[in-house]
């Protein structure tokens, strides 16, 4: 099962960083949290990481919708994408894909929403 969309993406790794948030808010995407997980293993583990970073976006106008029609949905939000380093020093982009996690929930009146969501992702994906 896929769960995630994804692309290798040309540039350095703080380039693609940059890229990928610009991109976000071109579909209506903010980053409402921005987490260095190498950094962290770092700080608190003394553990050597690629380089990797999860960005919550949120598109607040579909973030509205969702939870009127699902108030549980914030357990969800918000949307992580993914931007790490390969063993090769490529660059991945890989974005949660919203139809397989707003499925768990069941809630069919969701579905046009996700698929909004996917939509942007793609389109941001495609971009870089």
């Amino acid at each position: 099962m896929d769960y995630t969309i994804q692309c290798r993406a040309d540039g350095s790794f703080d380039d693609v960083v940059e890229r990928t948030i610009s991109e976000l808010e071109a579909e209506g995407f903010g980053v409402l949290c921005d987490i260095d997980v190498q950094a962290t293993f770092e700080k608190k583990l003394d553990e050597d990481f690629r380089q990797y970073r999860i960005l919550g976006a949120c598109n607040p106008q579909l973030a509205y919708q969702g939870l009127e029609d699902e108030i549980e949905l914030g357990a969800l939000l918000p949307c992580n994408v993914i931007v790490y380093e390969e063993d090769d020093g490529s660059v991945v982009v890989s974005a949660v894909e919203p139809a397989q996690l707003v499925g768990i929930t069941g809630n069919s009146d969701l579905e046009s929403i996700s698929a909004e969501v996917s939509n942007r992702f793609e389109r941001v994906i495609e971009s870089l």
